[in-house]
């Protein structure tokens, strides 16, 4: 008999080689290993899906119920750095050796179905979580809704952040047919949120189909507010003059209402008070998204790498004010609307320093540079960290570097920590 993996390294290097096809599109085969396992949620379960801001909404969510003194389980996904960031028991990661098990339990329960790596994880991170003493779980769904791994567990509450066009390949070529794999993480009978403000009809007639308790934004909870702060509405409850949330950017308010919308639909089995609110969005931390690094030059680092999202950091960085100039640190998947997401901060930046990344997936330097075109200059590096280096070389204290586009690229700077850039124009 085959020695099982010993450590968590080695269990993530099984699961690649048992199922090396990333995306599988079925649920059959991880209801079943969850069946076998038993794995069931007694305490609340959010489940968080959509195209941009589920990993700002699953932060708040979670750093809300902490300051009500809830005991709180998160999945998220990706990890920047390491695997571990997938997993937060009270708002820390786990470590690796209190996975081991859970990965051993997967393995025995799966008898000759093969995983995929998502899914094997999936179930293992499930299991831990289902058996800590916890008040509220909340998982991330990966990748649409429908077929995704965290489909295999029943949401007391479901929400979908905003819906745009990403993962076309596996998920439909627009908006509806995205809104509708999405919208399969609602439940007959429990609260769906919906904070897309524009929601495709899609997802809203899937609700309506199955007999889910459809919340939307600007119907039955709403926001409204001004440069000092903002105000929230649901079905029952108000919170006035909330300070913005930790994590910047205009489109947090979204994340920010949903989460709220959430709480609201929970609030016999989870109630919240108006302080945990105010200090659970004053606390709310996630790393890479439009998080803004001091130092000479500033130093922003967002996640974003479709075109929605991209589109939202431009807004974002041009509410920073004034920098005489802006280089980008890029690298993305060849699978993406480069172009698309590139359309809208192109004007902003004044060099681009493009770089490899270690996966087959990622678009070569020179393919991102064949997008950009000559309008203006396009350095290739090797790594994240040398293309930060190089434009960290070319700046003045004054000026500003983004690095943006795949975790992989934000996850390559933050390796070894948070960076703190000192120009060496400083005088």
């Amino acid at each position: 008999m085959t020695a099982l993996p010993a450590t968590l390294d080695d269990w993530l290097a099984h699961c690649e080689r048992m199922h090396p096809i990333s995306m599988d599109l079925s649920l059959e085969r991880t209801v079943e290993v969850r069946r076998r396992l038993g794995i069931e949620f007694t305490m609340p379960l959010i489940v968080v899906a959509g195209t941009n801001g589920k990993g700002s909404t699953c932060a708040m969510l979670e750093s809300i119920a902490l300051q009500a003194g809830y005991r709180v389980g998160l999945y998220q996904k990706p990890e920047l750095v390491h695997f571990t960031e997938r997993c937060r028991v009270d708002g820390r990661p786990v470590d690796a050796d209190a996975l081991l098990p859970h990965f051993d339990a997967v393995e025995q329960a799966r008898g000759d179905i093969t995983l995929t790596k998502f899914e094997f994880t999936t179930l293992a991170i499930a299991r831990l979580l289902a058996q800590a003493p916890l008040d509220l779980v909340i998982l991330e769904v990966g990748l649409g809704g429908r077929y995704d791994a965290v489909n295999a567990f029943d949401a007391d509450c479901s929400v979908i952040t905003s819906i745009d066009l990403d993962h076309t390949e596996f998920l439909g070529p627009d908006r509806e047919s995205i809104g509708f794999e999405k919208a399969h993480v609602m439940r007959t009978g429990r609260p769906a949120i919906v904070g897309d403000p524009l929601p495709p009809a899609s997802a809203v007639d899937h609700a309506r189909e199955i007999g889910a308790d459809l919340w939307l934004a600007g119907r039955d909870f709403r926001h409204d507010g001004d440069r000092q702060q903002w105000n929230w509405a649901g079905r029952g409850r108000r919170y006035n003059g909330l300070a913005f949330p930790a994590l910047r950017g205009a489109n947090q308010l979204l994340n920010a209402s949903a989460a709220l919308a959430a709480f609201e639909s929970l609030r016999e089995r989870l109630p919240i008070t108006a302080q945990a609110v105010r200090t659970g969005l004053a606390l709310v931390d996630l790393p890479g998204r439009f998080q803004v690094v001091p130092g000479q030059p500033a130093l922003v680092l967002d996640v974003a790498h479709n075109p929605q999202s991209v589109a939202a950091l431009a807004l974002n960085l041009d509410a920073m004010g004034f920098y005489p100039r802006t280089r980008a640190v890029f690298g993305a998947m060849r699978d993406k609307d480069i172009a698309g997401a590139l359309a809208k901060i192109r004007p902003l930046i004044d060099a681009w320093h493009v770089c490899t990344l270690p996966t087959a997936r990622a678009a070569t330097p020179d393919e991102l540079a064949a997008v950009l075109g000559d309008t203006t200059p396009v350095h290739r590096h090797a790594t994240p960290t040398e293309a930060l280096q190089a434009a960290l070389a070319a700046s003045d204290p004054t000026d500003r570097i983004v690095v943006f586009g795949s975790f992989y690229t934000v996850g390559g700077i933050l390796r070894d920590g948070l960076p703190r850039l000192s120009a060496p124009h400083a005088g």
